[in-house]
């Protein structure tokens, strides 16, 4: 592969995400192949015990997921793609998040046949948040049942994306050839044993018509976002084929567009025409506007211009261990970066040299010496958190962090021998830097390791990979669900705290209420100071408020965080020797304790968004399936003969699911869910968690 002069204006970043099964390594191998990257396909499930390139852990070629974004470079047409191949499982959507906080542009693959999935629904929420372009690729043609344009209203309908066709199919299922292009208005087919050799010939007779039905469509479309093709189109005039690519480019940028392509990765239908429309139509790093914080004056936000002269700005977004140490993937916002340069990390004020620059290629690597600005490069031996910015001489700036969804659940886990308690420890520091949503903590009344994360698949693969990578064999407790506690109506507190001891003694009086914080409340907890007057010096304000705070972490009732509190203080007195910081710190805590049990306090549960896609003829067992489970079924779909219901089920009813759903439907269900949103547990499961709670309690007193 011949090296191209860095040229920013020819480089894509961009980004591969769908649900999961939607196809997204097998058309990453593709576009490796196509680009020359490769010289052999490889298959995510494939019968040669090689696996897809991308999916380099041997995990993810055992279960056939991806878990980890894996990065590489290939160039197509003298222009530099970065790719970025990312989990369709909800489980380990900080890789989608921390992919998408630092790429232009993306790629959302569907499926055929499904179309929008609910991970595709999350997805497209991700490249929202991150004002990522993207263009729409429908795979998996070649399959039964497989209708494009049912998947193109779908993106309409359920994603609200304004979707147009820019390609239509040539035959489906079996007798899916190519595809006719709507701009260009040709066929173009693949021929060779890998579709390498594009044929381009006139549209077949029988599709003349319907072509040109859907490029009026496309034409109509890229007249309300660009004034040249809006002219044209008012006076009954044809566009240019480049006024259309000009004006398709526009809508894209301008997140008003989605075009979409056709094909079939695994038949190699389609990859090429895709890649030619990523050069096309989605930015170049120059064309991304990127913001940071200065951190010198009061984080005012500045604009990052990707431009080699300017000071260094690089935002660490994804760590690795390897064999050779920490691999840490950065992109470069701004300046440029060397081999032996010294960078300083703006999180903590440290300074390091960069000993070695490597570009990627999911787990293979190539030394180089300079990286410029709109790159994606891996450092090896830098020491850094994931989300840490990086920067040169003094410039003392910040990339605002990505966002990070709280965990669901959580595991009890210690190593089976004490041998290995030394790897142990090593592993969780390894996995709680490399992602962040994968949490651990010490639970000190029992004395055991907590990890907690997104879901089951989620934890189970770092256990496995304990096992694996650490040669550390775990012990699992059972589950735990993240409940929460709250309160359900107003109450009032007044509270004086006093202790006479030899010498100065301690007092504190705080009066005021706490109330419910209403549902649309961002934060968890407030508090308002109301004290006029003096009658609580102000030095001690902070004081209550930290022990109203400290009070929440574990509540009375089943002993989790209690959340949605707003705390008033109206008054209260102090003792001019008596009274400190500490006095007023017990008091609030001993005031919370008061209140909170008049305050009808209740147990949340986390509820969960589930949608189970079985065989038609298995939809009694599955929803009956669900309704057991206190599911609450918000609607069915058939596709192609199969039924998709979605429901709400709390997580804590959702252990075993995948067991049972395999034997109710002789293992044609499937299954997707993510976190919805928190709700009031049914009495009868509060009253089950307090008694459990109250026994612990008992047997830790005795």
């Amino acid at each position: 592969m011949a090296n191209l002069k860095w040229d920013i204006n020819n480089v894509r970043n961009i980004g591969i995400s769908a649900h999961i099964d939607s196809g997204k390594t097998t058309l990453s191998e593709r576009i490796l192949f196509y680009g020359g990257r490769i010289h052999a396909i490889h298959e995510v499930k494939g019968k040669d015990g090689v696996g897809a390139t991308m999916d380099s852990m041997d995990l993810e070629r055992e279960k056939g997921i991806t878990i980890q974004s894996a990065a590489t470079q290939v160039q197509w047409d003298n222009n530099i793609v970065n790719l970025i191949d990312t989990p369709g499982h909800v489980d380990f959507t900080i890789e989608v998040e921390r992919s998408l906080r630092v790429l232009d542009g993306a790629i959302l693959v569907l499926c055929g046949v499904a179309g929008v999935q609910s991970q595709s629904i999350t997805v497209d929420r991700q490249m929202k948040r991150y004002s990522v372009p993207r263009l729409a690729f429908i795979n998996k043609l070649d399959r039964q049942g497989a209708n494009p344009f049912r998947v193109k209203d779908a993106l309409i309908d359920k994603l609200k994306l304004n979707a147009v066709m820019a390609q239509i199919p040539i035959g489906l299922e079996d007798t899916h050839k190519g595809c006719v292009d709507l701009i260009t208005m040709k066929a173009y087919y693949f021929d060779g044993e890998s579709g390498e050799n594009i044929r381009e010939e006139e549209i077949p007779a029988e599709l003349l018509e319907q072509a040109k039905e859907y490029r009026g469509y496309l034409i109509e479309k890229c007249a309300d976002v660009d004034e040249v093709v809006g002219e044209k189109f008012l006076m009954d005039e044809m566009p240019t084929n480049e006024e259309i690519h000009a004006a398709i480019r526009k809508g894209v940028l301008s997140l008003k567009l989605c075009p979409v392509f056709c094909g079939s990765a695994f038949k190699n239908k389609g990859v090429q025409l895709l890649l030619n429309a990523v050069i096309r139509y989605l930015p170049t790093p120059a064309e991304k506007h990127e913001t940071a914080l200065d951190l010198d004056k009061n984080e005012e936000r500045i604009e990052l211009l990707p431009e080699d002269n300017k000071p260094l700005v690089a935002l660490a977004f994804k760590l690795q261990e390897t064999p050779f140490g920490q691999l840490t993937y950065m992109r470069i916002y701004q300046g440029k970066m060397s081999k032996g340069d010294f960078i300083t990390n703006t999180t903590n004020h440290k300074s390091v040299k960069v000993p070695r620059l490597v570009r990627m290629h999911s787990d293979k690597m190539e030394d180089i010496d300079t990286s410029y600005a709109g790159d994606i490069v891996a450092v090896f031996g830098i020491d850094c958190a994931s989300g840490d910015t990086f920067t040169m001489n003094d410039y003392n700036v910040a990339m605002q962090s990505m966002h990070v969804p709280d965990a669901v659940i959580s595991l009890a886990v210690s190593p089976k021998d004490k041998g290995s308690a030394n790897n142990f420890s090593k592993a969780l520091q390894k996995f709680r830097k490399e992602d962040p949503t994968f949490r651990v903590h010490r639970d000190e009344e029992s004395a055991e390791t907590i990890i907690s994360g997104m879901g089951e698949l989620h934890l189970e693969v770092y256990i496995e990979r304990m096992k694996r990578e650490f040669n550390c064999e775990v012990i699992a407790g059972a589950p735990q669900v993240a409940y929460r506690e709250t309160i359900g109506q107003e109450a009032v507190y007044d509270y004086t705290h006093k202790k006479q001891t030899g010498g100065s003694g301690q007092f504190a009086k705080v009066i005021g209420k706490i109330e419910p914080l209403p549902s649309d409340a961002t934060s968890t907890f407030a508090f308002e100071n109301r004290v006029v007057g003096g009658r609580i010096p102000r030095e001690f304000i902070p004081a209550v408020e930290e022990g109203f705070k400290e009070q929440c972490v574990k509540g009375p009732l089943i002993g989790f965080p209690i959340v949605g509190i707003q705390v008033y203080l109206d008054d209260g007195s102090y003792h001019d020797v008596d009274s400190s910081y500490m006095a007023f710190k017990i008091c609030a805590m001993a005031a919370m304790r008061q209140a909170y049990e008049r305050a009808k306090p209740s147990v949340l549960e986390p509820l969960m968004k589930l949608e189970t896609s079985v065989p038609e003829e298995y939809q009694g067992p599955a929803t009956g399936q669900i309704n057991q489970r206190r599911g609450i079924i918000l609607g069915t779909d058939s596709n192609e003969g199969y039924s998709i219901i979605t429901a709400e089920v709390p997580l804590s009813e959702m252990f075993g699911y995948s067991t049972d759903l395999r034997s109710a439907t002789k293992g044609k269900g499937e299954f997707s869910m993510e976190f919805s949103r928190y709700a009031v547990a049914p009495r009868n499961v509060q009253e089950e968690l307090a008694k459990k709670y109250q026994e612990k309690r008992a047997k830790e007193n005795a």
